[in-house]
């Protein structure tokens, strides 16, 4: 199974019996079977009817709709069962100050080790390459974070974190872009655009997932509640980070997949992919995410879409049985 994205602007998605038709100019661009699906993902002006939202929400297939660019406007649910005695354990959660620092603090120390961890990858490929100053920040940023009393001091440790990290990412630039760090709202450079779009798909993946479980994904611990930002995937998204989103950029800029002219400058402001080029990031983001690799805690063939389920289910029995929550891990070997 896999995610649908429909980016042909102006097309028209219906359906046909248990199939998805996808329409533009009374010409057939594509027609799949339902239960191949995982998710449609819609950006831009691409219309659809009431009964493909019908025979989504009859195989339990979510549907996200972002802007052209690749904001996250909102999903399309189905109505399904939720498991309310989860919710109400990760409301009573969230008012255990000790239980969400504990968390916060596994939640930044795995994205910092993981950001170490690609550092280190690439450092042992590039040895001419220095980074050891960035990399001594990180490992006294991780020391630190240790002695944190309040998720308003580690988001502090984090940024600094953030900062010599983004320094060193820069250095693993090996294609044409340029990387004058790490800038968004909105992306002004093609790097940052990548990078952001990036961590959108992952975020949309992660909410999904915990929605479909049964959590209230608007309720995090590390990240604020704010008004329409789904907190608790913000905070499984961080250890993602470094091994899913900015490795995946560093492959496509540094494998010269995408040039300068792949992207173009938005009058409002940022700079985007162009319509082809989003295809073919489409294309290369799911042969990323569905690559078998075995998984480091589990010792099992997985893949980067099987190891978000693990995590969130694995935060599931972490509310429930009073677990200590143990982040994923970037192999060091790759």
């Amino acid at each position: 199974m896999a995610n649908l994205y429909l980016t042909e602007q102006n097309s028209i998605l219906r359906k046909s019996g248990d199939r998805l038709i996808i329409e533009k100019d009374e010409e057939i661009l594509l027609e799949v079977q339902c239960h191949k699906i995982e998710a449609v993902l819609i950006f831009g002006n691409v219309q659809f009817t009431t009964q493909v939202v019908h025979e989504l929400f009859e195989h339990g297939i979510e549907m996200a709709i972002f802007t052209r660019t690749g904001r996250l406007i909102g999903q399309i649910t189905s109505p399904s069962p939720k498991n309310i005695m989860l919710r109400i354990q990760q409301f009573k959660k969230y008012w255990d100050n000790d239980f969400r620092l504990a968390f916060s603090k596994a939640i930044v120390t795995g994205k910092l080790k993981n950001c170490q961890t690609l550092l280190r990858q690439f450092a042992y490929n590039h040895p001419q390459t220095d980074m050891k100053l960035q990399m001594v920040q990180i490992e006294e940023a991780i020391l630190t974070l240790k002695t944190a009393h309040t998720t308003s001091q580690l988001n502090g440790i984090e940024g600094s974190a953030a900062k010599a990290y983004f320094d060193a990412f820069g250095k693993m630039i090996l294609g044409d872009f340029i990387f004058s760090g790490r800038k968004k709202r909105p992306p002004p450079d093609p790097l940052n655009a990548m990078l952001s779009l990036s961590y959108t798909m992952i975020f949309n993946e992660i909410a999904s997932l915990l929605d479909g479980i049964g959590f209230d994904p608007y309720l995090g611990y590390y990240h604020e509640t704010d008004y329409g930002r789904a907190s608790l995937a913000a905070d499984l998204m961080e250890e993602f980070r470094a091994p899913v989103a900015e490795r995946f950029v560093l492959y496509l800029v540094n494998n010269r997949i995408f040039k300068e002219d792949d992207f173009y400058a938005n009058p409002k402001g940022g700079m985007y992919f162009n319509t082809e080029a989003m295809k073919r990031y489409f294309a290369e983001y799911e042969r990323m995410i569905d690559r078998e690799f075995i998984h480091p805690e589990t010792k099992e063939a997985s893949t980067l879409r099987k190891a978000f389920r693990i995590q969130a289910e694995k935060m599931a029995h972490v509310l429930q049985d009073d677990r200590a929550y143990i982040p994923f891990a970037l192999d060091e070997r790759g």
